[in-house]
């Protein structure tokens, strides 16, 4: 009778420091047949939606997970049998050998370093069109044993915090692993070579009307309600976007001391101006690109307002890489546009438009929401005229703009109908004072009530 050799695919380097993984969908089922670098699941990491690509061709005879198990780097994801289907009864996969482990681990650290480690980025029309898959039956890795306290260990070098960490969660002990990197470090296929080398138990899904890990048996006392009176109607847990969002928040509000100065702003002359500045049949740039514009002029002469705290040292940059705060159907996002401040008006408004529809569209590569130096925010979209925004770590300033809305206004000592916008600056007050910041706001403030005048090209 002929056998198959089962092959573990593992959750690979994501990049970009990334660590974890959520399943949003599986695209194949037990059963079906795959092919080298076939899409076989979407996972949302904390920047964006990818495919992963399954590194092996065969039949799918195990799926890791359902839809919102987060995965560790390193974690099973799913077996492919290459070869014969398995016998009737014969339920129990064997894990791939050190050889199919090394090939694995190859092909995946070749990936990591051509940058071209998953397929795409965010969501492809195929979850609109393809029909949810549940796996069938699912396996997850019990423990790794640990190494006795007490034992003698031998400390290995290890130059990549990401080995570090999959080690950690596969529970290998660095010590017991032969490094086969050229400079005699532990590289991420030794530690999945040592955690192929236990053997896995099989845990079984429970059984159909069998109550959930950790819900309460039939007839035990259901949980008090958390507000007395009202009973929970829904539990979601928080997308991992979310949650890495919510950690970047409190850790901004934790270390940073801000402070914020704001000012009404009298936008008549830009906002009659604009639509002059596109030739006929055009579009004229957006009140967000102008802004953004004026923005970086005046960081020019503010530089410290686009730098970053390292210790007690402060970083000035030679540029800056504008984060511009975008609502997308999965949170908010700071899509960032590099050296922002070479582009003139036109190039701006091209590029917030293009990187705006691509953010919504969860197709931004993480490279492309990491390494801003300064945040701008147009929360008057939203209708409303002003916010207490977050720095968005570790920047030191973000300034938000509200709608831009006709106000009574005394000009010259009459009261006359103008266009007026609230603009707010946050900063760290450890970089700078107050003052430092007044004369940055009044500089953009100035830039919007004289655009001609105080700057002239855009």
């Amino acid at each position: 009778m002929t056998t198959a050799t089962t092959q573990v695919f593992r959750l690979p380097d994501l990049g970009e420091g990334l660590t974890e993984a959520e399943l949003v969908q599986w695209l194949v089922n037990v059963g079906d047949e795959v092919r080298v670098d076939q899409a076989i699941a979407e996972v949302e990491t904390a920047k964006s939606v990818v495919e992963l690509p399954s590194p092996f061709a065969g039949t799918v005879v195990a799926l890791h997970g359902e839809p919102g198990t987060a995965l560790s780097v390193g974690e099973p994801v799913l077996e492919v049998a290459a070869g014969a289907p398995r016998p009737e009864g014969d339920s129990e996969p064997r894990e791939a050998t050190p050889q199919d482990v090394e090939i694995e681990a190859h092909r995946a650290e070749e990936r990591a370093g051509s940058g071209n480690v998953l397929i795409g980025y965010g969501t492809t029309e195929h979850r609109a069109t393809s029909r949810r898959r549940r796996p069938r039956r699912e396996s997850s890795p019990a423990p790794r044993p640990r190494p006795a306290e007490g034992a003698p260990t031998t400390k290995q070098a290890v130059r990549s915090p990401l080995v570090r960490r999959l080690a950690r969660d596969l529970g290998i002990d660095l010590s017991s692993i032969v490094p086969t990197g050229a400079d005699g470090a532990v590289t991420r296929a030794d530690v999945l070579r040592a955690a192929n080398a236990v053997e896995p138990s099989v845990t079984a899904l429970p059984a159909q009307g069998a109550p959930a890990q950790g819900a309460p048996a039939q007839g035990a006392p259901a949980e008090a309600p958390p507000v007395p009176g009202l009973q929970i109607a829904s539990r979601e847990r928080m997308s991992m976007l979310r949650r890495t969002a919510s950690a970047a928040f409190s850790r901004s509000r934790s270390e940073i001391p801000e402070a914020t100065v704001w000012v009404d702003v009298d936008a008549t002359e830009l906002w009659n101006l604009r639509p002059a500045m596109a030739a006929p049949g055009e579009r004229p740039p957006s009140f967000t690109a102008l802004l953004a514009r004026f923005v970086l002029l005046a960081l020019q002469d503010h530089p410290l307002l686009a730098g970053r705290l390292d210790g007690d040292d402060i970083l000035t940059f030679d540029g800056v890489n504008l984060g511009v705060a975008t609502d997308t159907p999965r949170g908010l996002m700071v899509p960032v546009l590099p050296h922002a401040d070479r582009k003139p008006v036109a190039e701006l408004d091209t590029a917030l438009r293009a990187t705006a529809e691509e953010a919504r569209a969860g197709k931004l590569p993480p490279e492309r929401l990491t390494g801003s130096t300064f945040t701008l925010n147009n929360y008057g979209a939203f209708g409303v005229d002003g916010s207490a925004a977050i720095i968005n770590h570790p920047e030191v300033a973000i300034l938000g703009v509200g709608r831009v809305i006709e106000k009574p206004w005394v000009v010259d000592g009459v009261m006359q109908p103008r266009r007026i916008a609230q603009l707010s600056l946050v900063f760290d007050h450890r970089v700078c004072d107050g003052g430092y910041a007044a004369r940055f706001l009044r500089q953009v403030v100035d830039a919007i009530e004289s655009p001609l005048s105080l700057y002239g090209p855009l």
